[in-house]
């Protein structure tokens, strides 16, 4: 069903990486890959552990309703939810949710707007689909819960329509980015790019009126 060792490593060198570049401090993020499709299954990131840190012991395998099938495995992220969510309604085969400053403190500052919309940088052809910078992105937001499988519910019919706002991610207000991709690498990527977007937004703004281009 996975190649359980190589799938734990690459997620633990995401971990180290991620914590290195400031995405994913303390005990915050999870990640997910799919290992299976019929039926579905993940092996995602277990509770409360540091993502800087990760061990091979520290994931879990759940299924579509994200409940945990081995009971010797730790508990599964408090955000399973979104996972099972993304895997099944857009065929994500990796999901990662980072806390960065710049994804918390703009999603923060657009919330009432429901989106962050980005313009105009080459960067943006990093992202699936984008050939051209000449282009917008729209990233939706979405209000922070502890209510996760609500907010399950409360996404399903929009990514299930195709909604353009969360066609790469989204983000929750004052909490973090979620992104994904087909595989572990495209995901990856989809992180760099919209992290590196998210800053450059956030120091463009910040900048006094006379230096703002």
């Amino acid at each position: 069903m996975e190649n359980s060792l190589a799938l734990r490593n690459e997620l633990i060198e995401t971990g180290r990486d991620f914590h290195r570049r400031g995405w994913s401090l303390g005990t915050s993020s999870n990640y997910s890959v799919v290992i299976q499709r019929d039926p579905l299954r993940l092996l995602i990131t277990g509770s409360g552990f540091d993502k800087g840190r990760l061990t091979p012991e520290q994931f879990v395998v759940v299924d579509d309703r994200g409940t945990r099938l081995d009971a010797a495995h730790p508990k599964p992220s408090a955000e399973t939810h979104l996972h099972t969510l993304l895997a099944r309604t857009v065929g994500a085969g990796t999901i990662l949710h980072t806390h960065s400053v710049w994804g918390t403190l703009l999603s923060e500052a657009n919330v009432v707007r429901g989106s962050l919309e980005i313009s105009g940088y080459e960067m943006l052809k990093g992202l699936a689909g984008i050939t051209t910078h000449e282009t917008t992105v729209a990233v939706a937001i979405v209000p922070n819960t502890q209510d996760i499988a609500g907010l399950a519910d409360e996404l399903e019919p929009r990514l299930r329509a195709g909604d353009p706002a969360l066609r790469h991610g989204f983000l929750m207000a004052g909490h973090g980015l979620y992104t994904w991709g087909a595989d572990l690498p495209e995901a990856r990527r989809h992180v760099e790019v919209l992290e590196f977007l998210f800053e450059v937004t956030g120091k463009k703004l910040s900048l006094p009126a006379s230096l703002s281009v």
